[in-house]
């Protein structure tokens, strides 16, 4: 096990002095979060792909969209149980308990989503999430229609498969470089 203060296995040092931009925003994280989360820390050996990870995630995750904040978390967290992926269950594990305010959703989520009390909305959103990981070349128009029969429009269905794709790519990174979760997200929100 790493005992380092790195954020992944690699050997890939943060730009020091961080330029002033990238400075202000890890001090928003510190200001908002408590930390620099160390996907950001991660990606900032290289300040472009640092930004364009940002901008990926801001627009998935924080733009306008049918889907709320944490319905997207909540496919974050499916997509990241599937492919078991520490960082992202712990990060997104967290975010799902703070936003909804039940940690217990948050852990049924992490464990399996199918023993989780969710609407026939979330229930279709997370089955969609669960197939675009597990098997996205089986998708066919009747798995579109089952989310439109429970009120997703179009753009919501671009937006799960989206979420979906943005964490499986994301999964695989984190678990390929041994990317640690900051401390802090196991104990937030219980």
């Amino acid at each position: 096990m790493r005992t380092t203060i790195q954020p992944t296995a690699l050997d890939l040092p943060q730009v020091d002095p961080l330029p002033p931009a990238t400075q202000k925003y890890f001090d928003i994280c510190q200001d908002k979060l408590g930390m620099v989360p160390n996907v950001l820390r991660a990606h900032a050996f290289d300040i472009e792909k640092l930004n364009t990870f940002s901008a990926l995630y801001n627009d998935l995750m924080l733009a306008d969209s049918g889907l709320s904040k944490l319905e997207r978390e909540m496919i974050a967290v499916t997509v990241s149980s599937i492919n078991r992926c520490f960082y992202c269950l712990t990060a997104h594990g967290a975010a799902v308990r703070q936003l909804s305010g039940d940690p217990k959703l948050g852990e049924m989520l992490v464990m399996n989503y199918r023993v989780a009390p969710l609407d026939a909305r979330q229930r279709a959103m997370l089955d969609f999430a669960a197939l675009v990981t597990t098997a996205s070349a089986t998708i066919e128009e009747h798995h579109r229609q089952a989310l439109r029969d429970v009120g997703f429009m179009d753009r919501d269905i671009w937006d799960i498969a989206n979420v979906a794709a943005f964490y499986n790519m994301t999964n695989r990174v984190a678990s390929a470089t041994d990317m640690r979760p900051n401390d802090e997200y196991h104990a937030q929100a219980r």
